[in-house]
């Protein structure tokens, strides 16, 4: 057996491997960001919105395929915010994983909150700096885990990597813009694949019904997206809080043929939401949707 033939056509193999998974989780990230972006964690998205609640808050996420298949993506996300004064300091970790393909980015940010007048009217900017690393697992390579194209896959740098992302915001008005990753606004030839988010905007109002323990609050919001190499997305979803916003329901139509469904509990120090979304119709044949949990903690409120 000529082994000079074998291992050549194992790296090309290992190699196409790699770019394919790569797509893909970048494919899952931009098309199908954490739902609790869009109403409980909007800081996730835009560092504008970091510090836009008092108090420090601390957000969990940990979001997996419904179906267990071997490889399948997985998110993880923790993000933390504080307001001082008008000032804000927020901290946003992502960690995402399909097939043999791990990447984590995590941001430190900074915000900065102006007052306009009455109804709790400001205008926000924010900025996040940090890395992004991507590399696969050796411990979990079905194969040859010495393989040199691992090996030069695993030894690339990290990438330094930011976001912009300016609001304003009222009681019941909401308008946002956003660009993130601004590394590949800057630098066209870098890490990125064509399927990186390019920007985001979103625009909502909080209409307010009945007082006291009968209060309900109706937030209808519509969020465009545009990213690169494929067609922009428009996601059009409102939030129900029900019983003084101590019961939430959300729901989410995506351009892209799927839905996304939340219920969650709130209480004065902490919040707990679940969220289902259906698959693309791409590939909505092949699985059945991914379940989010969502864990809020707000704390050092005056």
């Amino acid at each position: 057996m000529d082994h000079k033939k074998i291992y050549p056509k194992r790296s090309i193999a290992i190699a196409v491997l790699l770019l394919i998974v790569m797509l893909q989780t970048d494919v899952k990230a931009q098309l199908n960001p954490l739902a609790a972006q869009y109403f409980q964690n909007q800081y996730l998205f835009n560092p504008a919105m970091a510090g836009i609640d008092e108090g420090l808050n601390i957000n969990l996420n940990v979001r997996k395929q419904w179906s267990s298949i071997p490889g399948a993506p997985a998110t993880q996300a923790i993000s933390a915010d504080y307001l001082l004064g008008r000032a804000a300091f927020g901290v946003n970790v992502y960690a995402d994983q399909s097939g043999l393909l791990k990447s984590t980015r995590a941001v430190a940010t900074y915000a900065y909150h102006i007052p306009l007048g009455q109804n709790n009217q400001k205008l926000n900017f924010g900025v996040s700096a940090g890395i992004l690393t991507q590399r696969v697992p050796l411990d979990q390579v079905s194969g040859d885990a010495g393989d040199l194209s691992i090996a030069r896959y695993n030894e690339r740098q990290s990438y330094l990597d930011g976001d912009f992302g300016t609001s304003y915001t009222s009681n019941n008005l909401s308008l946002q813009f956003a660009l993130p990753n601004l590394r590949s606004v800057f630098n066209q030839y870098n890490y990125y694949t064509v399927d990186r988010s390019i920007y985001f905007t979103a625009a909502s109002y909080k209409f307010d019904f009945g007082e006291t323990i009968n209060a309900i609050s109706l937030e209808p919001k519509v969020v465009f997206r545009g990213v690169k190499g494929y067609t922009n997305i428009l996601d059009v979803g409102a939030n129900l809080m029900l019983a003084n916003n101590q019961l939430s329901f959300q729901g989410i139509y995506h351009s892209t043929k799927s839905a996304t469904f939340g219920f969650g509990l709130n209480k004065n120090t902490f919040s707990i939401l679940a969220f289902y979304t259906t698959e693309t119709a791409a590939i909505n044949n092949y699985t059945n949707g991914n379940f989010e949990l969502n864990l809020r903690l707000h704390l050092l409120n005056k």
